[in-house]
């Protein structure tokens, strides 16, 4: 039996087959688009784009200071220049003829442990920390133990440190957010207490500091905001998305054409054999290849 559109009736169809892709996400019907139960209409002009994230990820809209912290950790990580390699490869991959959405997913795809990762890493440092105050201990003692630990490796805390900025100028405006967050009892302030504790850490016996980066600031936000580490990982990617995307269309729209990592002008290093002339002797492959079989 179908309805008069032609649509089969619910009847018609086995439960395990509309199980198959189950969601509380959204509901869609001709005529209809619910996103967690709110009609979209409703939420067109009314909620903020950072809030809707907030509702498809978290089931419910936050409060208006955890969505506009949210929204302001969204925007501080946007773009970080052509410097940043997946802004880098957006760009080439542009000038290569493909389509915007293929320059975008090409620098999205760049996004991962060691450029882009550096978020979701610290959350998971700084739920170490909660976890080892939780148990009892200091948690200036722990900052500096995790440290310790770190240099005995030589490798870096990741949230701190940038390879370009001396001081990273979006850590002060979403910090003093997280701070004001915490007052108002909005977040719960373990992750600014655990961050900062890891700043101090860092700095001391130093000359100048470990400033604590873009990926550290977020940590935090995204943290104070009960975020899991891999959702961290994937709402940098969604903020960064934005700058990969403007830079894309921007090399596109120059027209320029097959654009490589180097201006033409200038060549890589080469590091191989002198040149050599090639000089084989008179009808033979090599002695290796040519042996017979026992």
């Amino acid at each position: 039996m179908t309805r008069p559109s032609g649509e089969p009736t619910a009847t018609t169809v086995p439960q395990d087959v509309t199980d198959w892709w189950a969601t509380a996400v959204s509901r869609i019907r001709p005529g209809e688009i619910l996103l967690r139960g709110y009609p979209v209409e409703q939420l067109i002009g009314q909620v903020s784009f950072a809030e809707t994230v907030w509702l498809l990820l978290r089931g419910e809209l936050p409060t208006r200071t955890r969505g506009r912290l949210l929204e302001a950790a969204l925007v501080a990580a946007v773009d970080h220049g052509p410097q940043a390699p997946s802004i880098a490869a957006a760009r080439m991959a542009a000038t290569c003829g493909l389509g915007l959405n293929n320059a975008v997913a090409t620098g999205v795809n760049l996004l991962g442990d060691v450029h882009g990762g550096a978020g979701q890493q610290c959350m998971e440092v700084l739920a170490g920390l909660e976890e080892a105050v939780a148990a009892g201990a200091d948690l200036d003692d722990a900052a500096k133990n995790l440290v310790a630990e770190y240099r005995a490796t030589r490798s870096h805390v990741p949230g701190f440190g940038h390879r370009f900025h001396p001081y990273d100028p979006r850590r002060t405006p979403l910090l003093d957010l997280v701070g004001a967050a915490v007052a108002d009892g909005e977040a719960p302030g373990w992750a600014l207490r655990a961050g900062t504790a890891l700043e101090r850490a860092l700095a001391e016996g130093r000359s100048r500091p470990v400033p604590m980066n873009i990926d550290g600031a977020t940590a935090i936000v995204y943290s104070e905001l009960g975020f899991p580490p891999e959702l961290g990982r994937g709402l940098f990617v969604l903020s960064r998305s934005v700058g990969i995307l403007s830079h894309a269309w921007e090399e596109k729209s120059g027209g320029a054409r097959i654009k490589g990592p180097l201006p033409r002008r200038l060549l890589p290093s080469y590091e191989g054999p002198a040149p050599r002339n090639l000089d084989r002797p008179e009808g033979g492959g090599n002695s290796a290849g040519s042996a017979g079989s026992a």
